[in-house]
């Protein structure tokens, strides 16, 4: 059903299912775009409240469902302030982690408990917990990052004074929070995937926009990711015409290295040439993942695609590796986010890797520059 409803989301397939499906949706999406409407109606009247930290706030997020590369861009400004000495806490709500269950909610409620507190991925020195309990994304960042703080919550506001007050934080980077309303940001960092920038510009549940393309203004910055060899289009003008004085930044996403999965070996991307692969993701947009495969000279003779966030089993493992294994594929492939989701203790029958992504700016690295020098400064 995920995947059908996905199909719909991003009309990768037609058929008469997904035809009757998007005109059910279809009336949800006008309704959904009143509610994001009205909401954003009572924060700006302040009859819902904004809270205002005591530290700079650096907001990254999209217009979109997952897709546009935010994960490696928060882990690039990240590493960027804290190799210049600011104490950086990153606030994920961690999507699809493992969270308090039902029973433990109603039981502290009817006692007048206080809610637990943020959960922890990382100290700064320490990954505190593993993937499935803090989310793979806030996890993948704890991994990459020493010396950054990483809380998960879906209280962003009760985590970022957790992170000032428990880590002495002196700068925040909310996560995926261009749409959270309840803690203000002083800079708004938008992505947009210059392959796929809008969808079919239909709001959930009939596209995959969370707010109308108009919410371009908001931005004090636009990142364009995976512009490499994409012409600039109409997606500029779109741009200035919502935002005229949004600073724009190219960049696109890189992978150098392959590594072993649940291993500290790293190999060059020039291994894979020639070679017969197979290869799995649970990612939103994974047709950028498997172009850049074939770009390198290998012939995918297996592929299998999961939604995103799946968490794989041992089970279901074993079936995609036996049906490549019978295909010929001398090793594997899958993302770095997929990576952290595989069992531990699964015993590959061939190779496999993970592909590490890096953010490299092709256009606008004098304003990237000015951006992280603002931020360091910041009070």
């Amino acid at each position: 059903m995920e995947i059908f409803v996905t199909d719909v989301l991003y009309d990768r397939k037609k058929s008469l299912g997904t035809t009757c499906a998007a005109v059910v949706l279809l009336p949800l999406s006008f309704l959904f775009a009143l509610i994001v409407k009205l909401r954003r109606f009572l924060y700006a009247r302040r009859i819902f409240t904004s809270n205002v930290l005591g530290c700079p706030v650096i907001v990254v997020g999209n217009l979109t469902l997952g897709g546009t590369g935010k994960t490696p861009v928060v882990e690039k400004i990240a590493r960027e302030l804290n190799e210049r000495g600011r104490k950086v806490a990153i606030l994920s709500r961690g999507y699809k982690s493992k969270s308090e269950p039902k029973w433990k909610a109603f039981i502290r409620w009817i006692a007048h408990r206080d809610e637990p507190p943020p959960k922890v991925v990382s100290n700064g020195k320490s990954v505190l917990l593993d993937s499935e309990v803090a989310g793979d994304e806030p996890f993948m960042l704890a991994k990459n990052l020493p010396g950054v703080v990483v809380i998960v919550d879906k209280d962003r506001v009760k985590a970022g004074h957790y992170a000032i007050n428990k880590f002495g934080a002196d700068i925040i980077i909310l996560d995926d929070g261009f749409q959270y309303f309840p803690l203000r940001g002083h800079v708004n960092l938008l992505l947009i995937d210059k392959t796929n920038p809008f969808g079919n510009k239909y709001l959930l549940p009939r596209g995959i926009l969370r707010e109308p393309i108009s919410q371009i203004k908001r931005a004090s910055y636009v990142l364009l990711t995976k512009s490499d060899n994409v012409p600039h289009g109409s997606i500029i003008d779109m741009i200035k015409l919502y935002n005229p004085d949004a600073k724009i930044i190219e960049c696109t996403h890189l992978s150098r290295n392959l590594s072993i999965i649940h291993d500290n070996e790293v190999k060059p991307v020039n291994v894979i040439e020639g070679k017969k692969i197979m290869v799995f993701s649970g990612i939103a947009s994974p047709d950028g993942f498997e172009n850049f495969l074939l770009q390198n000279g290998v012939e995918i003779v297996y592929k299998k695609r999961f939604v995103d966030h799946h968490r794989f089993s041992k089970n279901e493992l074993e079936n995609i590796f036996n049906i490549a294994c019978a295909r010929g594929a001398a090793l594997a492939i899958t993302t770095e986010k997929d990576a952290v989701r595989i069992p531990k203790d699964f015993a590959f029958p061939i190779p496999a890797y993970f592909l590490k992504i890096d953010i490299e700016i092709v256009s606008g690295e004098e304003v990237f520059e000015e951006a992280i020098s603002k931020f360091d400064t910041a009070p």
